[in-house]
Parts: structure tokens; sequence; C-alpha cells
């Protein structure tokens, strides 16, 4: 073969993996989006049902542990034996859970649905930000952004459509979404052709994937990944959660006005999303960190305290500079242990969604005592155990000699 034709094909090869990527980042944006329905819905299933907070409560933490749980034993699933439908085949389940929210009748049924929704989440994050490595092209701090914006806009996405389609129209709507799960599906089993011609590929060259060692030390780095995704993810379903309700109660606003800021924040933290991989894969994760989570701290001290102006400029400097963090994050344990891509990337997606539950439960509970905007203010100081950073290790030496 010519050179010309070597570098034809390594293009082309290089051309589908981008679009792998994006695919996996619009699929991403569907899950995300069919997520955020269920919590939309629990004021229709409340009046519907005649459900107590406690039911309520119920449904959101079956779906929440079925979500945050099995992620870590699916990604280590995969990285044993990798499953190219399996991807296709959780977004089925989100489709089961779909249609059994829309046509349930029994609590019971309820909570199969909600359960079906998080059986769909857990299958997608791991298996998918897994996919998203291996199409990176090497820029696998731009990959990750890319694959987790998606799942920002969803999540940002989700609350519009539950207003203007799910409020006014009721349970039965829910099935209209259906569709998203649909196009996911057939996406994801076009992404499942390419992981296996890609396997395929590997295997007729012997070439081992992700064979390296864990890095030295890789164990209490880890931990030290999993106390930074704790204080940031507290902090930031602090304002996704209640932000809406601190603006009404300091500042007297209007439910829709509180509503346009909430999505501001969000945008914000879709763009920090972005940045945070691609600035990485050039001046190192470990100093993405530092300023994502550390660096946050000014501003999160001076929010509680300033008018409704600063407030705004606050939440969006917050917003995009602590969301940079998660893609450096996921990116930097992977390379921690390089040979478990899916479990690493299950257990921080499964830990952050773990965190982000019972976090609004916990300052759900603090402000029912102190009042929201004394819950700002302990909240305040959760970005200082950015100083962690401190003790993670140089990113040149992170395998073993």
């Amino acid at each position: 073969m010519t050179n010309a034709a070597t570098a034809k094909e390594t293009n082309a090869q290089a051309g589908a993996a981008f679009a792998v990527l994006y695919a996996l980042s619009l699929c991403h944006m569907l899950n995300d989006t069919i997520q955020s329905l269920l919590p939309a819905l629990y004021p229709v299933l409340r009046v519907n049902y005649a459900l107590s907070f406690t039911q309520i409560g119920i449904i959101h933490f079956a779906y929440q542990v079925t979500a945050s749980i099995l992620q870590p034993a699916i990604g280590l699933s995969t990285d044993r034996r990798p499953r190219h439908r399996l991807l296709a085949g959780g977004m089925f389940a989100s489709l089961l859970g779909l249609l059994l929210l829309a046509s349930a009748h029994t609590y019971w049924l309820l909570l199969v649905a909600a359960i079906s929704v998080g059986l769909g989440s857990a299958i997608f994050h791991p298996g998918a930000s897994r996919l998203a490595r291996a199409a990176s092209g090497g820029r696998f701090g731009f990959a990750q952004s890319v694959f987790q914006v998606g799942g920002n806009a969803g999540s940002a996405l989700g609350p519009l459509l539950a207003a203007y389609v799910v409020l006014p129209l009721g349970q039965p709507s829910i099935a209209w979404f259906s569709a998203l799960a649909l196009l996911a599906m057939v996406i994801l089993w076009k992404v499942g052709n390419w992981a296996r011609e890609q396997h395929l590929r590997a295997a007729a060259r012997k070439t081992p994937v992700d064979a390296d060692p864990p890095a030295k030390g890789a164990v209490a780095a880890l931990v030290i990944l999993a106390i930074l995704v704790f204080s940031k993810q507290v902090y930031m379903v602090s304002l996704s959660s209640y932000y809406t309700f601190y603006l009404i109660e300091s500042f007297g606003v209007t439910i829709r006005f509180s509503q346009i800021m909430l999505f501001v924040y969000l945008l914000a933290s879709a763009l920090g999303t972005l940045l945070g991989g691609p600035i990485g894969d050039r001046i190192g994760r470990k100093a993405v960190i530092w300023v994502s989570i550390l660096g946050a701290l000014p501003f999160t001290l001076l929010l509680p305290h300033v008018d409704l102006f600063w407030t705004g400029v606050l939440s969006v400097v917050i917003g995009l500079v602590m969301s940079s963090a998660f893609p450096a994050i996921v990116v930097f344990a992977q390379e921690l242990m390089p040979g478990r891509i899916g479990l690493i990337a299950g257990i921080f997606f499964g830990f952050a969604f773990g965190m982000s539950g019972i976090g609004a439960a916990a300052l759900g509970a603090l402000a029912d005592i102190w009042g929201i905007a004394r819950v700002y203010q302990i909240c305040a100081v959760l970005p200082a155990i950015g100083l962690l950073t401190l003790y993670l290790p140089r990113e040149p030496h992170l395998r073993t000699p």
C-alpha cells in the first residue's frame, strides 16, 4: 500500500471515529433528557395517585440507586468482555421505562418504571464513556468533554420539555418521548457496528488495548478524586436544585425569572464542561482540577452576600469554572487505571450521580431547618476541599515504569 493510500485510510478512520464521538454525545443528550423527565413528572404523579412525599422519595430512590450502583459493575463487565449491542439494549430499558410511566395505574408499576429508566442510564454511561475514549484519537480530555456536554444539554432540555409538554398534557404524554429512545437505539446500534469493527481490527493485529499496569499509588489518588467529585457535586446540586428557591426567597423574583436564571447557569455549566477537557489536554488535567474546584472558592464565598445582579454573574462564573473539573477528573482517573476504562467511568459517573441525589436530599433537609440562604453559606466552603489536589501524583509519572 502506498503512503498516500495509507494516509487516506488513516484520515477516513479518524473521521469515522469523530463521527462516533459526536453520535455518543447526541445519545448522551437523549439519555439525560429522558432521565430528567422522571422528576418533572412527580407533581403529576402525586396528584394522580394521591402519593405522599415519602412515596415520591421511594420512587426517586429506586431510580437513583439503580442508576448509580450498577454502573461500576457494568463498566467492569465491558472491560473484560466488550458487548457491542449493550448500549442499544440499555436504551431499550429506558424506552420500556417511559412507556410504563405513561401507562402505569399502580404505584408498583411506577417503581418498576423508575428502575427501568435507572437501568438504562446505568448501562449507558460507562459503556459510552469507554467508547468516547476509544474514538478520541488520543485527545482524551476533548473526547470526554464532547461526550459529557451532551448530558449537560439533556439535563437542561428535559425540564423545558416537561414544563411545556408533560405538565400541561399529563402523564400519558410521556409516551411521546419514546421517540427519543428509539432514535438513540438506532444510533447506538450503528455505534456498536463501529466498535465491533475496531475490536476485530485490534484482535487481528493482536494489539493489546490499555494493557499498562495501574499507576503507583492509584488507589489513594482515586480516593482523592472521589472526594473532589463529592465537593463539586454537592455544591453544584445546591444550585441546580435550590437556586430558584434561593432567588425567590432572597430577592422576591417571579418563578419564571428564577427559571430563566437557572437555565443561564445550566448553559454556563455546559460550556465549562465543553472547555475543561481540551484545556486539560493542553495544560494537564491536574491544573484544570486545581483551578476548577479551588479556584471557584472566592466566588462561592461571595455568592450569599451580593445583590441580584452579582448573584447572576457569580452563578455563571461558578458554573463555568466548576463544571470544567469533571472531564479532567474522569480522564485523570482512567490514566491511573488504564486497564479499567469502563470500570473507572462507571465508578465516577455512578458516584457523581449518587452524590447528586444524596446531596439534594440532605440540603433540602437542612433548608427546612435553617433556610435556603444559610445552606448556601455552608456550601460556600466546599470548594476548599480542592486543596487535596496537592496530593495527586504528577501526570508524567502516572504510570509505573
